[in-house]
């Protein structure tokens, strides 16, 4: 089946390990930052979960600054901005670009799914210098409820003309890639930092340590053909 191939975009595609000098600089430990974008995605989880909703902007600064009450530390102004700036200017992981030029020179058609709000959604893919690959980029903000919910992945599919069943969902989480999955998509696990998908969730038919391996598999199963060598 020729799929069209989603991506998922912070952590899938653009490395936060980036802000880490900046959670330094203001707590003292660049290890706090993985513990805020945790905070992150349980709020807006939490979100959906009971019926609400806010953007992601204001559920980063939200979770910044419950983290900064938790380690009692009172950020400035500056450090804040610099923080959730930060977000907007992250860099692709480096082999980012390389496999989405494969899979696009492979005959795939491929689009983004994010949480972040759609602004900050385009300025993330065009800093990054990721822009061109992609056909379209798609927020949560359209349908009002956070992935792993079903209605981001369907929303995705209706808007690139295919049934839910040939979109391929591609992300570094496994609460996203089994969101997808009971959503009726396929999905690919990126498995970053020899993380392993769980027992509970379903397990994606494709996973890999980086996107250069998944991107490969996916040309195997998913492509026109036209797999490239690399």
């Amino acid at each position: 089946m020729n799929r069209v191939i989603v991506f998922d975009v912070n952590e899938t595609l653009l490395d936060l390990a980036a802000l880490d000098p900046l959670f330094t600089s203001a707590f003292g430990n660049a290890e706090v930052r993985r513990e805020w974008f945790a905070q992150v995605l349980l709020c807006a989880m939490t979100t959906s979960l009971t019926g609400a909703y806010a953007d992601f902007g204001v559920v980063t600064a939200a979770a910044l600054e419950r983290i900064a009450a938790r380690h009692r530390v009172g950020l400035s102004r500056s450090q804040r901005d610099r923080i959730l700036g930060g977000m907007r200017t992250l860099p692709p992981h480096p082999e980012v670009p390389r496999a989405l030029a494969r899979l696009r020179e492979g005959g795939l058609r491929l689009a983004c799914l994010t949480n972040s709000a759609p602004e900050t959604a385009h300025a993330q893919i065009h800093n990054a210098g990721l822009l061109p690959y992609f056909e379209d980029i798609f927020s949560v903000d359209d349908v009002r409820r956070y992935k792993p919910a079903p209605e981001p992945y369907r929303m995705a599919a209706y808007r690139l003309g295919v049934d839910v069943a040939q979109v391929r969902l591609v992300a570094a989480h496994e609460w996203d890639t089994t969101g997808a999955i009971r959503a009726g998509c396929a999905a690919a696990y990126v498995a970053r930092d020899g993380t392993v998908p769980g027992p509970i969730g379903e397990i994606p038919d494709i996973t890999g340590p980086d996107l250069d391996n998944v991107a490969e598999q996916i040309l195997e199963r998913d492509g026109t053909g036209r797999v490239l060598q690399a």
